[in-house]
């Protein structure tokens, strides 16, 4: 799990540890077994993996691989946060399943720019579809999208393979367990951004991953509507809180204006998210807001 490395010696002089979680329901196993093979083979870093079956017991696995089997599948976030537990390292890196990362010094140099720039408390690198494909503009977590090879500071990530330092994980709270599925990486960068520090699209770095339509999950537009009411109701200040959920209704109004079955389902999703618990509430400080919109999102849309 680390190898020679000419003209890319850690920083630090001694080899970054990296927990590694791998989430799986052991549906796509020949993909599962590319990612996890992209992993042992990243050089100049020390590696302790686990793969998480969300209601799987894993099997079958490449050797140097811890597995933690769940018997249900506890959804998306919580599944991520059970492996947390079970591995060790002063950095955390998630990957999916179905992702990849094809450059065998990847983590090292995602690793050395967090240590390059210490205001950098998360990494999302930049998704290629791995056969050429043309990417949805979605994996590029930004309004304005822009080139998919531009760097930027973001406020939302593609949870399929981020980096963080495991400190600031631990201070965020986690991923977001009520969720099981959709937004949870919205919330995970604004507790980054809460921290004083910032959630960041690295556009010179790749991961790999198919390209597939999210309206694939059949709880879609229900969960995405009630994830954003809970994703305000446990992060903003209150008066924010009508604000972001407002603007985002008139966004989806707009956007599934032809599609009333996704709308009727989007405005299911929308009163559970009013009705149920959401979980526990962590506002984000109004200091956080502003240095969030001076960075050009406030977090009202």
């Amino acid at each position: 799990m680390s190898g020679p490395n000419p003209g890319r010696l850690p920083e630090a002089g001694t080899l970054p540890t990296v927990g590694v979680v791998v989430l799986s329901q052991g549906t796509r196993p020949a993909e599962l077994e590319r990612g996890i093979l992209s992993l042992l083979a990243q050089q100049g870093v020390h590696l302790d993996v686990v793969c998480v079956g969300n209601g799987w017991e894993p099997t079958g696995l490449p050797g140097g691989v811890q597995t933690l089997g769940l018997p249900t599948n506890l959804g998306i976030p919580a599944g991520r946060n059970r492996g947390v537990h079970r591995v060790s390292g002063e950095f955390l890196f998630f990957l999916d399943d179905d992702a990849s990362i094809p450059d065998p010094h990847f983590l090292l140099d995602a690793i050395n720019k967090l240590r390059a720039d210490p205001s950098i408390g998360l990494l999302q690198p930049r998704v290629v579809d791995p056969e050429g494909l043309t990417s949805p503009r979605r994996w590029v977590p930004r309004i304005r999208k822009g080139e998919a090879t531009e760097s930027s500071a973001v406020f939302s990530v593609w949870e399929g393979a981020v980096l963080l330092p495991r400190a600031v994980f631990d201070a965020t709270g986690g991923w977001a367990e009520p969720f099981f599925y959709a937004h949870e990486g919205i919330e995970l960068a604004w507790r980054v951004w809460d921290q004083g520090l910032r959630a960041w699209y690295a556009g010179d770095l790749e991961a790999n991953h198919p390209f597939m339509h999210p309206t694939r999950h059949a709880a879609y537009y229900r969960l995405n509507a009630r994830n954003r009411v809970w994703l305000a109701r446990r992060n903003l200040p209150t008066v924010l809180i009508p604000v972001y959920v407002g603007s985002w209704t008139l966004i989806q109004l707009l956007r599934w204006s032809r599609n009333p079955q996704a709308l009727r389902a989007w405005f299911g999703g929308w009163r559970e998210g009013w009705r149920t618990d959401p979980g526990e509430r962590r506002a984000l400080s109004l200091r956080t807001v502003w240095r969030m919109t001076r960075a050009g999102r406030p977090p009202v849309v």
